[in-house]
């Protein structure tokens, strides 16, 4: 019994109050479109509190200048700074004990949710998330807090849809919404941000998502900018005018940043499996992993945090081929031992210096392969920023409007955008996962996208299963099974043994016909006696297992090990519901219903 004092009861009287007072709620595409401009504001001076939080740890631990960036200084004041990504580490390992202790499950991100649970989202998962990514990259190792501002910005966006009782779509909607509108704050762009909702957290880009999407993004730069948040130029003049001749070097720049994020996922997940090989407890990783950061911080501060600062430091200055190179390689190993070694973050920003510096370094070489060819530095670099950076994250429009709307330069559209696509299909058709699915894969899961399957998993053989099954003793003759079972009574019969085992399946009209001995068993004219379903099965596990097995109707037994037969279903069956929750699905995409 809940007490008028309490605070549920409290949030389900403003909900009514809300909905009375509201004639605007039944209009469902106005109420969602206001929903994710107040999502926008809420995610816009979230994501700024979150970034002057970790410039401050910045300012704090590493004497950074204020408005200075920690990857844009040309040293480490002391040599006893390299230690702090290690004490960073520490914190975050006591984290990882705590939740052990609390036996907190694996938090969801927003693609995930949207893939499986419909847009549901924990609170708790997104502070946790949120602050250790705070920790991660404000102790300087080298991941970028993109993850952390989609994780909040997504998850209070579900809390809220789900207050008002949004139906799943909607709810799936504003997730995207939430993601939209944090990167749109990141980085002061509008159109990144929409489409980063568009193509990685809602899955497609539809009519019906158009308006809050954009709505959110706006919102959310805008109150970013209201908050004092710090844009993301990249100021780039006097750029040559591109012919149509050096397309094919930037289309081979494309494939070869393709060709570099699968490489850098691959590091990724070599140097976590190395951390498992040793045997290192989970709470000691990040430890480890930090104590190498702060080493090769010490070498280059390029390679500690997001990279913000250093990536405008490239872009500004001309270095030598083999200082880009080598910074290529620390960076790259920085950040897959911050990842590998369970610091939490992501690759998003990482990806974008990797790429430019890639694209510096292309140019370097081309211009003493073949010079005529002309390539410019600068575009090369957002070129291969974009390129690689699509590989990683996913979403080649994303990273196009990114370099676009950072650089404030229509004319690198065509190029940039081919080299897109370019890196895009290099990985779909090779690899078929970007960072975050990868990471999905490694852990069991089968998604590869954020396209609502979560109903296909819902939908399952136990639901749809017919339990009035009728069985007989596999010892049987034919001659009982035919007194027993005549002609025309059933289509089907399951042979079981004296434990009611599943032992096979019998088609009735074939055993009528059969011109057998009548003291022949029933089992040898048994079918199907390998394939059989268990209720926890989904319905694209199921068709996979009558296309194996040829069959049109199998048995449901209790699980693989026992065999106790449960029930019955029939691929007609499973066909026809499928087909009904998938049209389901499509209306309630399009807005229809």
């Amino acid at each position: 019994m809940l007490s008028r004092n309490d605070p549920k009861v409290y949030a389900r009287r403003l909900r009514a109050v809300l909905i009375r007072s509201l004639p605007l709620l039944e209009a469902r595409g106005i109420v969602v479109v206001i929903l994710a401009g107040l999502v926008g504001v809420m995610a816009g001076a979230l994501v700024t509190g979150m970034s002057e939080l970790v410039l401050y740890l910045h300012e704090l631990l590493f004497g950074v200048q204020p408005g200075g960036r920690l990857s844009a200084m040309f040293s480490l004041e002391k040599p006893v700074q390299a230690l702090i990504p290690a004490i960073g580490g520490i914190l975050l390992g006591l984290t990882v004990i705590w939740l052990r202790v609390r036996k907190f499950r694996t938090p969801v991100d927003p693609i995930e949710a949207n893939a499986l649970y419909g847009g549901r989202m924990s609170l708790t998962d997104t502070f946790i998330i949120a602050g250790q990514t705070m920790i991660s990259s404000g102790f300087g190792a080298s991941v970028g807090l993109e993850a952390g501002y989609t994780q909040v910005g997504s998850g209070l966006a579900s809390r809220l849809a789900r207050f008002f009782r949004l139906r799943r779509n909607d709810v799936r909607i504003l997730v995207g919404c939430g993601a939209a509108g944090a990167i749109a704050a990141a980085f002061d762009a509008p159109l990144t941000g929409a489409f980063y909702g568009f193509e990685l957290v809602i899955g497609v880009y539809s009519v019906a998502n158009v308006a809050p999407v954009m709505t959110a993004a706006i919102c959310a730069s805008l109150t970013a900018e209201a908050f004092g948040g710090v844009p993301f130029p990249l100021e780039l003049s006097g750029l040559p005018e591109l012919t149509a001749s050096q397309y094919l070097p930037f289309l081979l720049l494309g494939l070869m940043g393709g060709g570099a994020s699968i490489a850098v996922m691959h590091l990724v997940t070599l140097v976590e499996r190395g951390f498992a090989r040793l045997s290192i407890d989970a709470s000691l990783r990040p430890f480890i992993g930090g104590c190498i950061v702060g080493l090769l911080g010490l070498i280059t501060p390029q390679v500690l945090s997001s990279g913000h600062g250093a990536l405008h430091r490239e872009f500004a200055m001309n270095y030598g081929l083999a200082v880009v190179t080598s910074v290529f390689l620390l960076k790259l190993a920085a950040s897959a031992v911050s990842l590998g070694s369970g610091f939490r973050g992501g690759l998003f920003f990482a990806s974008l210096f990797l790429g430019a510096l890639l694209g510096k370094m292309f140019a370097e070489v081309m211009a003493v392969v073949s010079p005529a060819t002309g390539i410019d530095p600068a575009v090369a670099a957002v070129v291969g920023m974009t390129s690689l950076a699509v590989g990683v994250v996913g979403g080649p429009l994303t990273m196009t409007f990114l370099a676009l709307e950072s650089t404030r330069d229509l004319t690198l559209t065509g190029v940039v955008l081919a080299a897109s696509i370019m890196a895009a299909i290099l990985v779909r058709e090779t690899f078929g996962y970007s960072f975050s699915t990868w990471r999905f894969h490694l852990r069991g899961e089968t998604i590869r996208s954020a396209h609502d399957v979560g109903w296909m998993r819902s939908l399952t053989v136990g639901s749809m299963m017919r339990k009035d099954v009728r069985t007989i003793d596999a010892s049987a003759t034919l001659a009982t099974f035919r007194k027993e079972v005549p002609l025309g009574s059933a289509q089907r019969v399951i042979a079981v043994d004296d434990g009611q085992r599943y032992m096979g399946v019998l088609i009735v009209a074939a055993l009528h016909s059969d011109l057998s001995d009548g003291e022949t068993p029933v089992l040898s004219l048994a079918r199907f006696k390998d394939a059989v379903l268990v209720p926890t099965m989904n319905v694209q596990s199921a068709a996979e297992t009558f296309q194996r097995a040829g069959a049109e109707e199998l048995a449901v037994v209790e699980d693989f090990t026992n065999r106790v037969v449960v029930g019955l279903l029939t691929e007609g069956h499973l066909m026809r519901r499928y087909a009904e929750e998938l049209d389901k699905a499509r209306r309630d995409l399009s807005g229809e219903g």
